[in-house]
């Protein structure tokens, strides 16, 4: 199975007061680095989603998550992708066993970190017709419509960076 793995990092960091993106771990890394690195052993390649160095939200800027994932889905179908694993850019960590966790028939998002999630490329047609109505944009909405898992794993923290502070503690 052929696997994508996206960062979705096109929002607004807005509780962070700056771009939380590109926020320095640390060790010296950014945030987003650490989300690739950490995503990177589980997947064939990396786009970073909603960023004017990655893959433009679509259908247009500033759809949010969803539309991060809308350009991740069609990049997957394009290219001969089976499906798309997704985290945030404010995700550091990504655990071993997600992949097989996530990974299915079925669209799934880890239970409390719903940017942590797997779309299979197929789903790419319906969440463009999602996008065009007007509905709930939120990946549950989403994960709803898609007939999707919400899959919860005891035990398992991730860190979750929103405020500078945050930065402080990993």
């Amino acid at each position: 199975m052929r696997i994508l793995g996206a960062i979705l990092a096109g929002g607004r960091s807005s509780r962070f007061g700056s771009d939380k993106a590109v926020a320095l771990m640390p060790d010296g890394r950014t945030l987003m680095a650490h989300a690739a690195a950490a995503l990177r052993p589980h997947v064939q390649a990396v786009v970073i989603c909603g960023r004017m160095d990655g893959l433009p939200d679509r259908p247009m800027p500033d759809m949010g998550p969803l539309g991060g994932l809308n350009a991740a889905l069609h990049h997957a179908s394009n290219n001969g992708f089976d499906g798309v694993l997704t985290t945030g850019c404010d995700m550091p960590v990504y655990p071993a066993q997600m992949p097989d966790t996530l990974v299915g028939d079925r669209a799934a998002i880890l239970d409390g970190q719903p940017m942590i999630g797997w779309w299979p490329a197929s789903l790419a047609p319906l969440l463009d017709q999602h996008l065009a109505e007007e509905n709930n944009r939120s990946i549950r909405g989403w994960l709803d419509r898609a007939g999707g898992r919400s899959i919860h794993v005891p035990g398992l923290f991730l860190p979750n960076i929103n405020r500078p502070e945050d930065l402080k503690n990993m």
